[in-house]
C-alpha cells in the first residue's frame, strides 16, 4: 500500500528546498520545477529502482529533458543521498555540482547532462535502446516540457522509440501549457498531443500530474513492444497560489512580501 500522505509531504518539502536554493542563487526556474514536484516524487520515492546508490549500474535511469527545472531534481538527489547536502547553497555557482542546467560530470546521480531543449528525449531513447540491446531489465524515464516538443528532434526520438519497440522507455510530458513568454497554444499549438503520440504508435495515458493515484495508475501500466507516454496535465507554479498558471514565474523570483507569502503557503514560517 502506497503512503500518499508521505508522498504529499515529500513533494511539499521538495518545493521548500527548491525555493531555498533559487532564492540563495538569485536566479532559477521555480514555476517549471513546481509543476513536476509530484512526478519526481512518485518516481524517486516509489516507482524507480534506485539500486544501492548513484553509481549502481543496475538502477533505473532518469533524464530531465527540461533541464532548466533542475533545482527540484537537485533537491531530490540531495534528499535520497545521491548528491551532497552541503552543496545546497551553491546552486549556479562556479564549480558547484548544481549547475544552472544538469551537468552529469559534476553532479552524482545525473544520468545525462541536459538543458539544450529537445535533446533529452533523444538521449533517453538512446539509453533505452542500449539497455534493450544488452538484454538488461532497467527502465528509462524522461520528463520533457510541452514547450520543448516544438523542437523537431523530439519527434525524431519518438519515431526511433517506436521503430525499436522501446517498451523500457516511459516519456512523461509536463503539460502545463506555458513556456518562456506565452501559452504553448499561442506559440505553436500541440493539441491533441495524445493523438499525435498515438499516431507514432506510443501507448498513451493522460492524467492529472499532481494526483498521486493517477500518476501511479499510469506508471504501473506495461505495454509490451511499445514505448509509453504519460501526458501529465500540470499547473506551472503549483503549490503557491500567486504563482500558479502565471507566465512570469517561468524564471521570475518572489521578492519582498511575496517571499514570506510563498513560504507560508508551503507550510513554512519565513525567517523562523
Amino acid at each position: 500500500m502506497r503512503d500518499f500522505d508521505f508522498l504529499k509531504e515529500k513533494a511539499r518539502q521538495l518545493r521548500v528546498d527548491t525555493l531555498d536554493m533559487i532564492l540563495k542563487a538569485g536566479s532559477g526556474h521555480v514555476g517549471g520545477s513546481y509543476s513536476i514536484a509530484e512526478l519526481l516524487t512518485a518516481l524517486y520515492y516509489d516507482k524507480m529502482n534506485l539500486g544501492t546508490g548513484a553509481d549502481d549500474p543496475n538502477r533505473d535511469r532518469f533524464v530531465l529533458s527540461k533541464g532548466h527545472a533542475n533545482p527540484i531534481l537537485y533537491a531530490v538527489l540531495m534528499d535520497i543521498g545521491f548528491a551532497p547536502k552541503e552543496a545546497k547553497d551553491t546552486l549556479r555557482r562556479y564549480k558547484s555540482p548544481f549547475q544552472g542546467h544538469p551537468d552529469s560530470s559534476k553532479c552524482p546521480g545525473l544520468d545525462s547532462s541536459s538543458g539544450s531543449l529537445g535533446q533529452g528525449l533523444s538521449i533517453a531513447t538512446g539509453i533505452a535502446l542500449g539497455l534493450k540491446k544488452q538484454g538488461r531489465s532497467e527502465k528509462v524515464y524522461v520528463i520533457t516540457g510541452d514547450g520543448e516538443l516544438q523542437e523537431g528532434i523530439c519527434w525524431e526520438a519518438f519515431m526511433a522509440a517506436n521503430a525499436f519497440g522501446l517498451d523500457n522507455l516511459t516519456v512523461i510530458i509536463d503539460r502545463n501549457r506555458l513556456q518562456l513568454s506565452d501559452f504553448t497554444e499561442n506559440t505553436n499549438p500541440l493539441d491533441s498531443v495524445e493523438e499525435k503520440l498515438k499516431s507514432f504508435n506510443f501507448a498513451v495515458d493522460s492524467i492529472d500530474g499532481h494526483d498521486f493515484a493517477q500518476i501511479f495508475e499510469a506508471l504501473d501500466k506495461t505495454y509490451e513492444g511499445k514505448p509509453h507516454c504519460i501526458v501529465a496535465n500540470t499547473i506551472k507554479g503549483k503549490g503557491v497560489s500567486f504563482m500558479e498558471n502565471g507566465i512570469k514565474w517561468h524564471g521570475a523570483l518572489p521578492a519582498g512580501d511575496e517571499i514570506a507569502a510563498a513560504y507560508k503557503e508551503l507550510g513554512v514560517e519565513y525567517g523562523k
